[in-house]
């Protein structure tokens, strides 16, 4: 199992009350016996500019709908990186705007499983788009990352639901109250667990982020 330490490494669990690193440090993966969580929350900015896991591992980026997830992949991630929102997006040049997307969506759900399945195949360090919401997804991906010799590990942005939501009016697009209430109570729960140190089964490390150490954060790299 992987850990994620910061210039002083710490075994075990990190939670929040552990030292912060300076600015422009990277956070890097290694070997350990138990699952660690680094709290990058509350930093004023002053968090690692770069994260480094290992060359096999699966890193799930999680939170909230307007969180920023896709921006961050769009931003730091230097490798292979699967987000539902690039395949919607594509579809979405498809029709042109001829169909509304729920006649579309199972296509687009098919389409985006199936290419994180190719994915997951070429064995190459890989970051994934998760909502929070299918639990069964991360064990999918724990599973895959095992079986070619990773771990997954979690990045959980924290944002507040109006910061969510402001998110969604910048990009345009929106999800349905009722849509946005269960993203909120999935990813609520999963903060709350993260928090007490109960990671999702497989998963090896998480890191959690506010919107200050997601915007800092510049690169996400894969490696021995």
């Amino acid at each position: 199992m992987n850990r994620t330490t910061a210039y002083a490494t710490t075994s075990g669990l990190a939670l929040p009350d552990q030292p912060g690193a300076p600015a422009g440090t990277r956070e890097t993966c290694g070997a350990l016996p138990t699952a660690v969580v680094r709290d990058l929350r509350e930093r004023a900015g002053h968090s690692p500019h770069g994260l480094h896991f290992a060359a096999a591992d699966v890193v799930v980026v999680t939170g909230l709908p307007g969180s920023g997830k896709s921006t961050l992949m769009r931003r730091a991630v230097e490798g292979p990186r699967v987000d539902s929102q690039d395949t919607r997006d594509r579809w979405d040049e498809r029709t042109a705007g001829r169909l509304p997307y729920a006649v579309y969506r199972p296509l687009v759900r098919l389409a985006h499983y199936a290419g994180l399945r190719r994915a997951l195949r070429s064995g190459a360090g890989l970051v994934v788009h998760d909502c929070g919401t299918q639990a069964w997804v991360r064990r999918w991906l724990a599973r895959e990352a095992q079986r070619r010799g990773g771990t997954v590990h979690l990045l959980l942005l924290d944002v507040t639901p109006g910061t969510a939501l402001e998110g969604q009016r910048e990009r345009g697009r929106g999800v349905s109250r009722y849509a946005f209430a269960r993203h909120r109570g999935a990813v609520a729960r999963l903060l709350r667990s993260v928090e007490r140190g109960d990671l999702p089964e497989g998963c090896g490390s998480a890191v959690l982020l506010d919107r200050d150490a997601a915007d800092v954060l510049r690169r996400i790299a894969f490696g021995d």
